[in-house]
Protein backbone atom coordinates (compact mmCIF):
# COMPACT_ATOMS: atom_id res chain seq x y z
CA UNK A 1 0.00 0.00 0.00
CA UNK A 2 1.22 3.63 -0.77
CA UNK A 3 0.73 6.05 2.37
CA UNK A 4 1.45 9.73 1.65
CA UNK A 5 1.63 12.23 4.78
CA UNK A 6 3.17 14.89 6.09
CA UNK A 7 6.06 13.26 8.56
CA UNK A 8 9.30 14.48 9.68
CA UNK A 9 12.12 12.37 9.50
CA UNK A 10 16.02 12.97 9.83
CA UNK A 11 16.45 12.28 6.35
CA UNK A 12 19.88 14.37 6.23
CA UNK A 13 22.10 10.81 5.53
CA UNK A 14 20.07 9.46 2.67
CA UNK A 15 22.30 10.47 -0.16
CA UNK A 16 19.96 9.51 -2.47
CA UNK A 17 21.66 7.81 -5.70
CA UNK A 18 24.36 9.78 -5.77
CA UNK A 19 27.69 8.05 -6.69
CA UNK A 20 25.67 5.08 -7.54
CA UNK A 21 27.30 4.27 -10.85
CA UNK A 22 30.70 5.08 -9.07
CA UNK A 23 30.42 2.18 -6.91
CA UNK A 24 32.88 -0.37 -7.28
CA UNK A 25 33.47 -3.36 -5.11
CA UNK A 26 35.79 -6.48 -5.17
CA UNK A 27 33.08 -8.47 -5.20
CA UNK A 28 31.26 -7.11 -8.19
CA UNK A 29 31.47 -5.63 -11.30
CA UNK A 30 29.28 -3.18 -12.96
CA UNK A 31 27.66 -2.71 -16.78
CA UNK A 32 25.46 0.37 -17.57
CA UNK A 33 24.34 1.91 -20.73
CA UNK A 34 21.93 3.71 -22.63
CA UNK A 35 19.93 1.51 -24.95
CA UNK A 36 18.36 2.41 -28.20
CA UNK A 37 16.24 1.69 -31.32
CA UNK A 38 19.08 0.82 -33.95
CA UNK A 39 16.59 2.22 -37.00
CA UNK A 40 14.93 5.22 -35.14
CA UNK A 41 17.98 5.97 -32.14
CA UNK A 42 15.19 5.92 -29.84
CA UNK A 43 16.38 4.91 -26.54
CA UNK A 44 14.11 1.78 -25.47
CA UNK A 45 11.86 1.58 -22.27
CA UNK A 46 11.80 -1.35 -19.99
CA UNK A 47 13.97 -3.70 -21.60
CA UNK A 48 15.03 -7.01 -19.96
CA UNK A 49 18.85 -7.13 -19.30
CA UNK A 50 19.88 -10.36 -17.88
CA UNK A 51 22.58 -13.10 -18.02
CA UNK A 52 21.74 -16.03 -19.78
CA UNK A 53 21.46 -19.11 -18.24
CA UNK A 54 21.01 -17.73 -15.03
CA UNK A 55 18.40 -15.27 -13.16
CA UNK A 56 20.49 -12.54 -12.70
CA UNK A 57 19.12 -9.47 -14.32
CA UNK A 58 17.34 -5.86 -14.24
CA UNK A 59 15.21 -3.90 -16.62
CA UNK A 60 16.05 -1.06 -18.28
CA UNK A 61 13.98 2.30 -16.68
CA UNK A 62 11.72 5.00 -19.06
CA UNK A 63 14.84 6.87 -20.35
CA UNK A 64 16.50 3.23 -21.88
CA UNK A 65 18.69 3.36 -18.87
CA UNK A 66 20.21 0.43 -17.49
CA UNK A 67 22.68 -0.51 -14.29
CA UNK A 68 23.68 -4.42 -13.71
CA UNK A 69 26.18 -5.84 -11.10
CA UNK A 70 28.09 -8.51 -11.80
CA UNK A 71 29.10 -10.90 -9.37
CA UNK A 72 32.69 -12.00 -10.32
CA UNK A 73 32.25 -15.41 -9.32
CA UNK A 74 29.62 -15.72 -12.01
CA UNK A 75 30.75 -17.33 -14.90
CA UNK A 76 29.95 -15.29 -18.07
CA UNK A 77 31.33 -13.58 -21.17
CA UNK A 78 28.21 -11.25 -22.03
CA UNK A 79 25.04 -10.55 -21.12
CA UNK A 80 21.59 -10.13 -23.21
CA UNK A 81 18.78 -7.47 -24.06
CA UNK A 82 15.63 -8.49 -24.82
CA UNK A 83 12.29 -6.72 -25.58
CA UNK A 84 8.75 -7.01 -27.40
CA UNK A 85 9.20 -6.56 -31.55
CA UNK A 86 12.97 -6.58 -31.15
CA UNK A 87 15.89 -8.93 -31.68
CA UNK A 88 17.63 -9.46 -28.80
CA UNK A 89 21.15 -8.45 -28.39
CA UNK A 90 24.32 -9.41 -26.69
CA UNK A 91 26.75 -7.63 -24.98
CA UNK A 92 30.25 -8.94 -24.73
CA UNK A 93 31.89 -8.28 -21.03
CA UNK A 94 34.52 -8.26 -18.77
CA UNK A 95 35.21 -8.39 -15.20
CA UNK A 96 35.55 -4.87 -14.91
CA UNK A 97 33.44 -1.75 -14.51
CA UNK A 98 31.95 -1.04 -18.22
CA UNK A 99 31.63 2.49 -18.82
CA UNK A 100 28.52 4.00 -19.41
CA UNK A 101 27.97 3.13 -23.02
CA UNK A 102 25.31 2.92 -25.90
CA UNK A 103 23.66 -0.28 -26.92
CA UNK A 104 21.56 -0.69 -29.97
CA UNK A 105 18.48 -2.69 -30.48
CA UNK A 106 17.35 -4.09 -34.34
CA UNK A 107 13.34 -4.03 -34.60
CA UNK A 108 11.84 -7.23 -36.21
CA UNK A 109 12.52 -6.98 -40.14
CA UNK A 110 9.67 -9.30 -40.82
CA UNK A 111 6.14 -9.25 -40.52
CA UNK A 112 4.67 -12.17 -38.30
CA UNK A 113 0.88 -11.42 -38.90
CA UNK A 114 2.10 -13.36 -42.30
CA UNK A 115 3.14 -16.51 -40.01
CA UNK A 116 0.14 -19.43 -39.91
CA UNK A 117 -1.49 -19.32 -36.50
CA UNK A 118 -1.47 -22.48 -36.41
CA UNK A 119 -5.34 -23.33 -36.11
CA UNK A 120 -6.13 -20.81 -33.61
CA UNK A 121 -9.56 -19.18 -34.99
CA UNK A 122 -10.79 -18.79 -31.92
CA UNK A 123 -8.75 -16.68 -29.30
CA UNK A 124 -10.68 -17.70 -25.98
CA UNK A 125 -9.63 -21.53 -26.99
CA UNK A 126 -6.17 -20.41 -27.21
CA UNK A 127 -6.32 -18.63 -23.96
CA UNK A 128 -8.08 -21.66 -22.05
CA UNK A 129 -5.39 -24.28 -23.38
CA UNK A 130 -2.89 -21.67 -22.33
CA UNK A 131 -3.79 -21.84 -18.59
CA UNK A 132 -4.52 -25.72 -18.98
CA UNK A 133 -0.75 -25.68 -19.22
CA UNK A 134 0.29 -23.89 -16.12
CA UNK A 135 1.33 -26.48 -14.58
CA UNK A 136 3.98 -27.25 -17.48
CA UNK A 137 5.17 -24.45 -18.07
CA UNK A 138 5.19 -22.69 -14.67
CA UNK A 139 7.80 -23.79 -11.25
CA UNK A 140 6.13 -26.35 -9.42
CA UNK A 141 8.43 -25.86 -6.61
CA UNK A 142 9.56 -22.71 -4.10
CA UNK A 143 11.09 -19.66 -5.43
CA UNK A 144 13.24 -17.35 -3.25
CA UNK A 145 13.49 -14.27 -5.40
CA UNK A 146 15.34 -11.49 -5.02
CA UNK A 147 13.81 -7.76 -6.47
CA UNK A 148 14.26 -4.37 -6.45
CA UNK A 149 10.58 -2.74 -5.34
CA UNK A 150 10.45 1.65 -6.11
CA UNK A 151 6.92 3.00 -5.72
CA UNK A 152 6.54 7.13 -6.48
CA UNK A 153 4.10 9.63 -6.11
CA UNK A 154 3.21 12.74 -8.03
CA UNK A 155 1.08 15.81 -6.88
CA UNK A 156 1.03 17.30 -10.73
CA UNK A 157 4.29 16.76 -11.90
CA UNK A 158 6.00 17.31 -8.47
CA UNK A 159 7.51 14.27 -7.00
CA UNK A 160 6.13 14.69 -3.50
CA UNK A 161 7.20 10.95 -2.29
CA UNK A 162 10.27 8.45 -3.47
CA UNK A 163 10.79 5.07 -1.42
CA UNK A 164 12.18 1.87 -2.44
CA UNK A 165 13.41 -1.46 -1.12
CA UNK A 166 15.23 -4.63 -1.45
CA UNK A 167 12.76 -7.62 -1.22
CA UNK A 168 12.95 -11.16 -0.92
CA UNK A 169 9.49 -12.82 -2.69
CA UNK A 170 8.66 -16.52 -1.84
CA UNK A 171 7.08 -17.77 -4.64
CA UNK A 172 5.00 -21.10 -3.83
CA UNK A 173 4.43 -24.13 -6.36
CA UNK A 174 2.44 -23.04 -9.03
CA UNK A 175 0.08 -25.87 -7.64
CA UNK A 176 -0.17 -23.99 -4.51
CA UNK A 177 -2.19 -21.32 -3.23
CA UNK A 178 -1.05 -17.84 -3.72
CA UNK A 179 -1.57 -16.81 0.03
CA UNK A 180 1.47 -18.66 0.82
CA UNK A 181 3.40 -16.54 -0.49
CA UNK A 182 5.20 -13.83 1.38
CA UNK A 183 7.21 -10.52 0.90
CA UNK A 184 10.52 -9.43 3.53
CA UNK A 185 11.91 -6.12 2.87
CA UNK A 186 15.42 -6.47 3.62
CA UNK A 187 16.41 -2.75 2.57
CA UNK A 188 14.63 0.18 2.32
CA UNK A 189 14.64 4.23 2.29
CA UNK A 190 12.36 7.26 1.04
CA UNK A 191 12.62 10.50 0.65
CA UNK A 192 9.08 12.55 1.43
CA UNK A 193 7.75 16.13 0.96
CA UNK A 194 7.44 17.94 4.18
CA UNK A 195 6.00 20.98 2.90
CA UNK A 196 2.23 21.07 4.50
CA UNK A 197 0.47 21.88 0.81
CA UNK A 198 1.63 17.84 -0.04
CA UNK A 199 -0.23 16.59 2.59
CA UNK A 200 -2.30 13.51 1.31
CA UNK A 201 -3.54 10.41 3.20
CA UNK A 202 -4.81 7.88 1.53
CA UNK A 203 -3.49 3.76 1.11
CA UNK A 204 -4.57 2.47 -2.13
CA UNK A 205 -4.28 -0.82 -2.97
CA UNK A 206 -0.12 -2.15 -3.72
CA UNK A 207 3.12 -1.87 -1.55
CA UNK A 208 5.84 -4.52 -1.89
CA UNK A 209 3.05 -7.12 -1.57
CA UNK A 210 1.64 -6.07 -5.44
CA UNK A 211 4.18 -9.09 -6.71
CA UNK A 212 2.12 -11.71 -5.27
CA UNK A 213 -1.14 -10.51 -6.18
CA UNK A 214 -0.15 -9.00 -10.04
CA UNK A 215 1.24 -12.60 -10.95
CA UNK A 216 -1.59 -12.94 -13.03
CA UNK A 217 -0.73 -16.69 -13.88
CA UNK A 218 -0.67 -17.77 -10.53
CA UNK A 219 -3.62 -15.28 -9.07
CA UNK A 220 -5.90 -14.81 -12.42
CA UNK A 221 -8.74 -13.34 -10.51
CA UNK A 222 -11.09 -11.91 -12.60
CA UNK A 223 -8.59 -11.67 -15.87
CA UNK A 224 -7.72 -15.27 -16.10
CA UNK A 225 -9.80 -17.17 -14.03
CA UNK A 226 -11.28 -20.45 -16.51
CA UNK A 227 -14.50 -19.78 -15.50
CA UNK A 228 -14.86 -15.99 -15.94
CA UNK A 229 -13.15 -16.26 -19.85
CA UNK A 230 -16.89 -15.55 -21.50
CA UNK A 231 -16.69 -11.75 -19.38
CA UNK A 232 -14.70 -10.85 -22.20
CA UNK A 233 -14.03 -10.78 -25.53
CA UNK A 234 -10.48 -11.80 -27.38
CA UNK A 235 -8.81 -10.54 -30.63
CA UNK A 236 -6.26 -12.62 -31.81
CA UNK A 237 -3.45 -9.43 -33.57
CA UNK A 238 -0.16 -9.60 -35.28
CA UNK A 239 2.19 -12.04 -33.52
CA UNK A 240 5.54 -10.42 -32.23
CA UNK A 241 8.50 -11.64 -30.56
CA UNK A 242 9.87 -11.90 -27.24
CA UNK A 243 13.35 -12.83 -26.41
CA UNK A 244 13.90 -14.23 -29.76
CA UNK A 245 10.60 -16.22 -29.31
CA UNK A 246 7.58 -15.81 -31.64
CA UNK A 247 4.57 -14.69 -29.61
CA UNK A 248 0.89 -14.93 -30.09
CA UNK A 249 -0.95 -11.58 -29.47
CA UNK A 250 -4.58 -11.45 -28.11
CA UNK A 251 -6.37 -8.45 -27.04
CA UNK A 252 -9.02 -8.36 -24.95
CA UNK A 253 -11.96 -6.23 -23.78
CA UNK A 254 -15.43 -6.81 -21.23
CA UNK A 255 -18.17 -7.85 -22.65
CA UNK A 256 -20.73 -8.12 -19.47
CA UNK A 257 -21.28 -5.92 -16.63
CA UNK A 258 -20.55 -7.23 -13.13
CA UNK A 259 -20.32 -5.84 -9.50
CA UNK A 260 -16.36 -5.70 -9.96
CA UNK A 261 -14.71 -3.98 -12.33
CA UNK A 262 -13.18 -5.76 -15.57
CA UNK A 263 -10.26 -5.04 -17.79
CA UNK A 264 -8.87 -4.51 -21.18
CA UNK A 265 -5.81 -4.79 -22.60
CA UNK A 266 -3.56 -7.39 -24.27
CA UNK A 267 -1.98 -10.71 -23.74
CA UNK A 268 1.38 -12.21 -25.05
CA UNK A 269 2.03 -16.45 -25.28
CA UNK A 270 4.62 -18.14 -26.78
CA UNK A 271 3.80 -19.56 -29.54
CA UNK A 272 5.77 -23.21 -28.63
CA UNK A 273 5.11 -23.62 -25.18
CA UNK A 274 1.95 -21.81 -25.20
CA UNK A 275 2.94 -19.56 -21.70
CA UNK A 276 1.80 -16.05 -21.18
CA UNK A 277 5.03 -14.38 -21.31
CA UNK A 278 3.48 -10.78 -20.91
CA UNK A 279 0.21 -9.12 -19.88
CA UNK A 280 -0.54 -5.10 -20.06
CA UNK A 281 -4.18 -3.74 -19.28
CA UNK A 282 -5.99 -1.53 -17.37
CA UNK A 283 -8.90 -1.56 -15.20
CA UNK A 284 -11.88 -0.43 -16.94
CA UNK A 285 -13.45 2.87 -15.82
CA UNK A 286 -16.96 3.28 -16.59
CA UNK A 287 -18.12 2.86 -12.42
CA UNK A 288 -15.72 4.84 -10.67
CA UNK A 289 -17.57 3.77 -7.58
CA UNK A 290 -16.88 0.40 -8.24
CA UNK A 291 -13.26 0.97 -9.05
CA UNK A 292 -12.32 3.13 -5.30
CA UNK A 293 -13.93 -0.09 -3.22
CA UNK A 294 -11.15 -2.08 -5.36
CA UNK A 295 -8.78 -0.10 -5.07
CA UNK A 296 -8.73 2.61 -2.03
CA UNK A 297 -7.90 0.97 1.37
CA UNK A 298 -8.43 4.21 3.45
CA UNK A 299 -9.05 8.26 2.98
CA UNK A 300 -9.52 11.17 5.62
CA UNK A 301 -13.41 11.92 6.27
CA UNK A 302 -14.13 14.63 3.67
CA UNK A 303 -11.70 14.05 1.44
CA UNK A 304 -12.98 13.23 -2.28
CA UNK A 305 -11.34 10.35 -4.52
CA UNK A 306 -11.98 10.20 -7.67
CA UNK A 307 -9.70 7.53 -9.98
CA UNK A 308 -8.58 8.04 -13.41
CA UNK A 309 -6.71 5.53 -14.46
CA UNK A 310 -5.40 2.28 -13.05
CA UNK A 311 -3.05 0.24 -15.50
CA UNK A 312 -0.73 -2.50 -15.15
CA UNK A 313 2.16 -4.43 -17.29
CA UNK A 314 3.26 -7.94 -16.32
CA UNK A 315 6.14 -10.35 -17.42
CA UNK A 316 7.77 -13.01 -17.31
CA UNK A 317 11.52 -14.88 -18.17
CA UNK A 318 11.80 -17.83 -19.32
CA UNK A 319 14.66 -19.83 -18.13
CA UNK A 320 15.96 -23.67 -18.45
CA UNK A 321 12.66 -24.82 -19.69
CA UNK A 322 10.63 -23.07 -16.88
CA UNK A 323 8.57 -19.72 -16.96
CA UNK A 324 9.00 -17.08 -13.95
CA UNK A 325 7.73 -13.64 -12.57
CA UNK A 326 9.91 -10.92 -13.83
CA UNK A 327 8.44 -7.64 -13.35
CA UNK A 328 5.27 -5.91 -12.21
CA UNK A 329 4.37 -2.19 -13.18
CA UNK A 330 1.07 -0.63 -11.93
CA UNK A 331 0.18 2.64 -12.24
CA UNK A 332 -3.02 5.06 -10.73
CA UNK A 333 -4.05 7.96 -12.01
CA UNK A 334 -6.21 10.07 -9.10
CA UNK A 335 -7.73 13.04 -8.21
CA UNK A 336 -8.22 14.27 -4.67
CA UNK A 337 -10.27 17.28 -2.97
CA UNK A 338 -11.56 18.67 0.27
CA UNK A 339 -15.60 19.42 0.39
CA UNK A 340 -15.87 23.21 -0.11
CA UNK A 341 -12.61 23.61 -2.16
CA UNK A 342 -12.59 24.83 -5.63
CA UNK A 343 -10.56 22.91 -7.54
CA UNK A 344 -9.27 19.22 -7.37
CA UNK A 345 -5.01 17.81 -7.45
CA UNK A 346 -3.97 15.49 -9.42
CA UNK A 347 -2.07 12.49 -8.35
CA UNK A 348 0.15 9.31 -10.03
CA UNK A 349 1.37 6.78 -7.89
CA UNK A 350 3.84 4.05 -10.09
CA UNK A 351 4.89 1.16 -8.32
CA UNK A 352 7.25 -1.12 -9.97
CA UNK A 353 9.06 -4.58 -9.00
CA UNK A 354 11.76 -6.44 -10.60
CA UNK A 355 13.40 -9.82 -10.09
CA UNK A 356 16.87 -9.56 -10.33
CA UNK A 357 17.69 -13.02 -9.00
CA UNK A 358 16.20 -16.47 -7.78
CA UNK A 359 17.13 -19.19 -5.86
CA UNK A 360 15.44 -23.00 -6.44
CA UNK A 361 17.18 -25.35 -3.71
CA UNK A 362 16.58 -25.38 -0.59
CA UNK A 363 14.20 -22.77 0.30
CA UNK A 364 12.11 -22.19 2.96
CA UNK A 365 9.18 -20.07 3.72
CA UNK A 366 9.64 -16.14 4.97
CA UNK A 367 8.29 -16.52 8.42
CA UNK A 368 4.90 -15.08 9.09
CA UNK A 369 6.77 -12.39 11.61
CA UNK A 370 9.41 -11.47 9.38
CA UNK A 371 6.82 -11.01 6.40
CA UNK A 372 5.91 -7.19 5.18
CA UNK A 373 2.15 -6.49 6.24
CA UNK A 374 -0.27 -5.73 3.50
CA UNK A 375 -1.83 -3.35 6.23
CA UNK A 376 1.06 -1.63 5.96
CA UNK A 377 2.92 1.01 3.60
CA UNK A 378 6.52 1.33 2.57
CA UNK A 379 7.05 5.19 2.83
CA UNK A 380 5.99 4.62 6.80
CA UNK A 381 8.61 1.64 7.20
CA UNK A 382 11.54 2.26 4.59
CA UNK A 383 13.30 3.73 7.17
CA UNK A 384 13.13 1.01 9.67
CA UNK A 385 15.32 -1.16 6.54
CA UNK A 386 17.41 1.96 6.30
CA UNK A 387 21.44 0.47 5.43
CA UNK A 388 24.66 2.86 5.33
CA UNK A 389 25.67 0.63 2.47
CA UNK A 390 22.62 1.60 0.29
CA UNK A 391 22.34 -1.39 -2.01
CA UNK A 392 25.76 -2.54 -2.22
CA UNK A 393 25.50 -5.51 -4.65
CA UNK A 394 22.13 -5.35 -4.80
CA UNK A 395 20.85 -4.86 -8.71
CA UNK A 396 18.40 -1.86 -8.92
CA UNK A 397 16.32 -0.25 -12.04
CA UNK A 398 18.30 2.68 -12.10
CA UNK A 399 16.38 6.23 -11.72
CA UNK A 400 15.34 8.13 -14.72
CA UNK A 401 16.88 11.69 -15.20
CA UNK A 402 13.57 13.12 -13.88
CA UNK A 403 13.91 10.83 -10.61
CA UNK A 404 17.32 12.44 -9.42
CA UNK A 405 15.88 15.86 -10.38
CA UNK A 406 13.27 15.06 -7.95
CA UNK A 407 15.40 13.84 -5.12
CA UNK A 408 18.06 16.73 -5.78
CA UNK A 409 14.79 19.01 -5.13
CA UNK A 410 13.19 17.41 -1.88
CA UNK A 411 16.77 17.50 -0.23
CA UNK A 412 16.88 20.82 -0.47
CA UNK A 413 13.64 21.48 1.63
CA UNK A 414 14.56 19.26 3.80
Amino acid sequence: MIFIHRISLLLGLLIFFTGLQAQNDNDYYTVNGTIKNMRNKKKIPYVNVYVPGTNVGTISNEDGEFILKLDNSLKTTGIELSAVGFYNTRIEVSKDDQPDQTFYMNPLSVKLSEVEVLGWENPRELIATALEKVETNYSLIPNLMTGFYRETAQKGKKYINISEAIIHLYKDSYKADVFKERVQVLKGRNLISPKFSDTLAVKLLGGPNLAIFCDIVKNPGIILDKNLLYYYSYKIGDMTSINNRIQYVVHFSPQVLIDQPLYSGTFYIDRETLAFTRAEFKMDMHDKDKVTALILKHKPKGLRFSPQEVGYVISYRQNEGKTYLNYVHNEMKFKCDWKRRLFATNYTVISEMVVTDNQIDNITRIPVKSSFSMNKSLSEEAMTYYDSDFWGAYNIIEPTESLEMAVGKLKKVQ
